[in-house]
């Protein structure tokens, strides 16, 4: 892939209606791409989408630090003129989805690369990546490097990423942000709904007003409000139809019952009769979001140990 078609690839997976700005001292503003890609910034990411990777680098020489530091080439680089400051534009493969409905495990690890080479690069750790010095626009000194779009694999190769493995918190730039305030909002929701069960349309004025303060505290540089209702929305829609009186009720009067009991052998059930379906699911949500037992344990009321089984079934 050649320049030209690197810079037509930038412009084919650019929003629909995006932001842009050729004076940031202005504020943004919103219009169709075929008339922003003529600014001097633009929105390179959609709502739900991550496309490409786009590291700022506030330093003189910016535009090979990537070659310094050891670091993977980039696809493109649009630099300042005057000051030698670049945005260090990776391009992948297969765009990563940060809508809630895409794969929490998937959107950890491209944080934790995110991060990684954030930190490689040495690049400006409150930059918010909603736009990026925009490549089509003569205003800046484009250069090409990578032909190829990246994989995550392929990026994680140049990557130390065992600081990132196992962590629940991860960095709040970037992807990091998308995961943690799904985090921070779940564990409070579970808990929260058992308060009083609320109609859904209540449920989901608390759990939005929640993941707005969250944004506002936990972030330097918040969120989009668009992503914040979509999480939102994605939390309390889950809790509402999972999390009901009659099924947590249940649940607990079985646990007494039984003790919280799964037959011994090699953490399999005698039957799938033995097995609390509604419990499993709990778990490996929680699981899934990279909870640890102990913290599972806690919020559902169980050992760590019955955690440590229920987690080794499957459907």
């Amino acid at each position: 892939m050649n320049a030209a078609h690197q810079l037509n690839l930038f412009e084919q997976r650019l929003p629909k209606k995006p932001y842009y700005s050729d004076d940031l001292s202005n504020g943004l503003s919103i219009i169709a791409a075929k008339k922003a890609v003529k600014s001097r910034y633009i929105q390179h990411n959609g709502p739900t989408h991550k496309y490409w990777l786009v590291f700022d680098v506030d330093r003189l020489g910016a535009t090979m630090c990537w070659e310094d530091s050891g670091a993977p080439a980039p696809n493109i680089v649009a630099t300042n003129r005057e000051n030698g400051h670049a945005h260090l534009i990776y391009g992948l493969e297969i765009p990563i989805r940060t809508a809630p409905d895409g794969s929490s495990k998937a959107l950890r690890y491209a944080a934790a690369v995110e991060a990684a080479l954030r930190a490689k690069l040495g690049s400006d750790e409150g930059y918010t990546g909603l736009i990026c010095k925009n490549p089509l626009n003569p205003h800046w000194l484009v250069s090409t490097w990578e032909p190829n779009l990246y994989t995550l694999d392929w990026l994680a190769d140049y990557l130390d990423l065992s600081a990132y493995n196992g962590s629940k918190r991860l960095s709040g730039n970037g992807l990091g942000r998308n995961c943690n305030l799904f985090d921070y909002l779940s564990e409070w929701a579970f808990k929260a709904i058992r308060q009083g069960y609320p109609q859904y349309d209540r449920w989901l004025e608390a759990v939005l007003t929640r993941a707005e303060a969250y944004n506002n505290r936990e972030f330097k540089s918040p969120l989009p409000l668009s992503e914040v209702k979509a999480t939102a929305k994605s939390v309390a829609k889950w809790t509402h139809k999972h999390i009901t009186p009659e099924g947590f009720s249940a649940w607990q009067a079985r646990q007494g019952a039984k003790g919280g009991k799964i037959s011994k052998g090699g953490g399999r059930p005698l039957g799938t009769n033995k097995v609390d379906w509604g419990l499993w699911e709990a778990v490996h949500s929680l699981k899934s979001q990279g909870y640890s037992h102990a913290v599972i344990a806690e919020d559902l009321k169980i050992s760590a140990s019955t955690v440590s089984k229920y987690s080794q079934i499957s459907k």
